[in-house]
């Protein structure tokens, strides 16, 4: 005779059915596709993340519901560790086998799951529940809800956060309050009192460039809401103008991070002036850049590799003036920029560890170092402590015999550490770090552009046959396979001056993505295109190879 939470588990996935046409994979991105075929997904993500918290012994498990950068017609749902990490690889798995289980077949893989799992069933589980501002949302929560209720699970449903918001309550209430509560009210008092306190020990006297207008532009999404509020706790040491914030426009659409990066133009409804300070938040706010208009009218970007270098260099700062041994890495995919490579080892002395691209690759590797901060160049990044730092800054900040200024600095850091939500990158949180950096620098957003100058870089795919021929190695900086593609790069890239080139296949469709950077433009354009060229050459290209530049 069947239990009767498996009773229960089987009812309910009798009741959102999967249909066979459709398949699911979760990645680092959770499961996303169209918010039509996920209700069967969700359900069973509901009963995965009861299985999951009962696993780490009643831990708290955290659910999101958001598709991000992704058009409003699209969804998705992705499950936070009790330290409000990313779900484990293995878990990964157990989630892809479930959501694309047979009806007949769900029972075996929750079985299989708990046997592999060693998971006593008696165990309670708790799980947070969050979602973004997409319509679909709100159905899909109700679907979550039923399959957490179906094996019995408790759960807390805060309705809208940004997704950062939510890893941070679920690390919050797993550390018993010790990294801050888990609450809206103590997210955003935690971060501010950091900040106000930051900003009055860096005491800005008002003789730089600093401004503290910054128009914002929302993505149309749970980001707008979330900034307005904490505006509140701000009480004005921001000038915060939220364009996009969801009263016209659609989520993501012509507005948002991914928008901003990828068409290097500001959001249509935003009227920038020139020089003015502006950010984008993507969807659901874990993702952040800054950008302004140049002389001329010329777009300026600062993405992830300006962020990170930054703030790497602010800590590298700190470090030194309080006299404080740490590791410190700045973590890079080969995606960043050789400018701000070269910034951060020539300039700023940090040390940089190149990894795999994915934010869990980057996240991992920051692990490696006592203090890790990492981006992609898409704007997502934080910055990650080891659990030794606090108690170094502590020792520093209450020995009488050193210095004032060594002290100074190292409750500056310390303080720093409150303002960073380590969890996940959150929009939120780094919009207040670099401002404070900014405020203590009395830099403009044009003399922080300034610090160096990204080289012209250009990126395209080509479709091939099957992108599991392209083999690569050295964190995706060189090929393996197929055989003589490596060499025939080398030779392009010697050609360029200050050139760069490397291919990856993609993670999820048969193409080969290819970068190049040089010294003009006009070259980076060539090589990345000759180096297409070869890649469709050896690589059974489908199609039409790039074509050069006339």
């Amino acid at each position: 005779m069947a239990s009767s939470w498996l009773t229960s588990a089987l009812s309910g996935a009798s009741r959102h059915p999967k249909r066979p046409e459709h398949s699911y994979s979760y990645g680092t991105a959770g499961f996303r596709t169209k918010a039509d075929i996920l209700e069967p997904v969700l359900y069973r993500v509901g009963l995965l993340a009861v299985l999951r918290s009962k696993a780490v012994k009643g831990s708290t498990i955290g659910v999101m519901i958001t598709a991000s950068h992704n058009p409003v017609a699209d969804n998705g749902v992705k499950v936070v560790e009790p330290m409000g990490d990313m779900l484990l690889a293995q878990w990964e798995s157990y989630a892809t086998s479930l959501a694309n289980a047979r009806e007949e077949d769900v029972e075996s893989v929750l079985q299989d799951i708990i046997s592999k799992e060693n998971i006593d069933m008696e165990q309670s589980a708790n799980v947070f529940v969050a979602r973004d501002t997409r319509p679909s949302s709100v159905s899909l929560a109700e679907v979550l809800i039923e399959g957490i209720q179906s094996l019995s699970g408790q759960y807390v449903n805060y309705g809208l956060l940004s997704t950062p918001q939510l890893h941070y309550m679920v690390r919050c209430h797993n550390t018993q309050g010790s990294y801050g509560k888990s609450t809206e009210t103590g997210y955003y008092e935690k971060l501010t009192n950091a900040f106000t306190k930051l900003r009055q020990k860096n005491g800005g006297n008002g003789k730089g460039s600093y401004s503290n207008q910054i128009l914002l532009d929302g993505a149309n999404g749970v980001g707008a809401l979330k900034v307005e509020q904490l505006k509140e706790h701000l009480k004005g040491q921001l000038d915060i103008i939220v364009n996009n914030d969801g009263s016209k426009g659609k989520l993501n659409e012509e507005c948002g991070a991914d928008y901003v990066k990828i068409q290097q133009r500001p959001p249509p409804e935003m009227d920038v002036k020139p020089e003015t300070k502006c950010v984008s938040f993507d969807g659901d706010a874990d993702r952040i850049v800054y950008f302004y208009m140049g002389k001329g009218g010329k777009f300026k970007l600062l993405d992830g590799d300006k962020i990170a270098t930054l703030i790497a260099g602010y800590i590298q700062e700190l470090l030194t003036e309080a006299g404080i041994q740490l590791s410190l890495g700045l973590i890079q995919t080969a995606y960043a920029n050789g400018s701000s490579t070269h910034y951060a080892t020539k300039m700023l002395n940090v040390p940089i560890a190149c990894t795999r691209t994915g934010v869990k690759h980057l996240h991992h590797k920051a692990q490696e170092f006592e203090v890790g901060v990492y981006f992609e160049a898409n704007g997502h990044g934080t910055v990650l402590f080891s659990p030794s730092v606090i108690p170094k800054l502590d020792e520093v900040c209450q020995d009488k015999s050193l210095s004032a200024g060594k002290k100074e600095a190292a409750t500056k850091l310390r303080l720093l550490v409150d303002l960073i939500n380590e969890t996940v990158g959150d929009a939120i949180s780094d919009l207040l770090v670099v401002e404070t950096i900014l405020y203590q620098k009395q830099w403009s957003i044009e003399e922080w552009n300034s610090s160096y100058t990204d080289l012209p870089n250009r990126q395209l795919k080509v479709k091939v046959k099957d992108r599991a021929l392209i083999q690569t190695t050295d964190a995706e900086r060189k090929t393996t396979s197929p055989a003589g593609l490596q060499s025939a790069i080398d030779e392009l890239v010697a050609q360029y001056n200050k050139a760069r080139s490397f291919v990856r296949p993609s993670g999820t469709e048969d193409v080969v993505r290819v970068y190049a950077e040089a010294d003009t433009q006009i070259a980076a354009d060539e090589l990345a295109a000759k180096v297409g060229v070869k890649v469709h050459e050896l690589a059974q290209g489908v199609g039409d190879p790039p074509s050069l530049p006339s």
